[in-house]
């Protein structure tokens, strides 16, 4: 689960960026907001590619998720891309666990049924 939603992560970082550099061009908006704003999204990004396995992480994740729509707000193609990377979040966290539970079962299965080593006697 965490490459998938690492890598949706990412994504959504660069994609932040770009709607920074879009915001800038907004009147209403001081381009401190915009790039303190941006950035606070950037880097909560890469601080979730490492915490997405721990309890919450998938949460501040769908927080983010919903951030990133309702940024649609001041850069309107965002209620498109935040939709997309909310169905990718979807698909990073429920697929990531299935394979996870895969991984699990085949290592479940390999253990089981190697045989313990012992040394010889002699």
């Amino acid at each position: 689960m965490r490459t998938l939603c690492s890598s949706t992560l990412i994504g959504e970082f660069f994609i932040i960026g770009f709607a920074g550099l879009v915001a800038m061009k907004d009147p209403d908006l001081s381009t401190t907001t915009v790039w303190l704003v941006s950035g606070i999204a950037m880097v909560l990004c890469v601080l979730l590619c490492g915490m997405v396995t721990r309890p919450g992480g998938v949460a501040l994740g769908w927080a983010l998720q919903l951030a990133l729509v309702a940024s649609g707000v001041f850069v309107p193609t965002m209620y498109f891309m935040g939709a997309v990377f909310a169905a990718l979040w979807w698909a990073s966290v429920h697929y990531g666990r299935k394979v996870d539970e895969a991984k699990a079962r085949f290592a479940a299965r390999t253990e089981s049924t190697s045989s313990p080593t012992t040394p010889d006697a002699a």
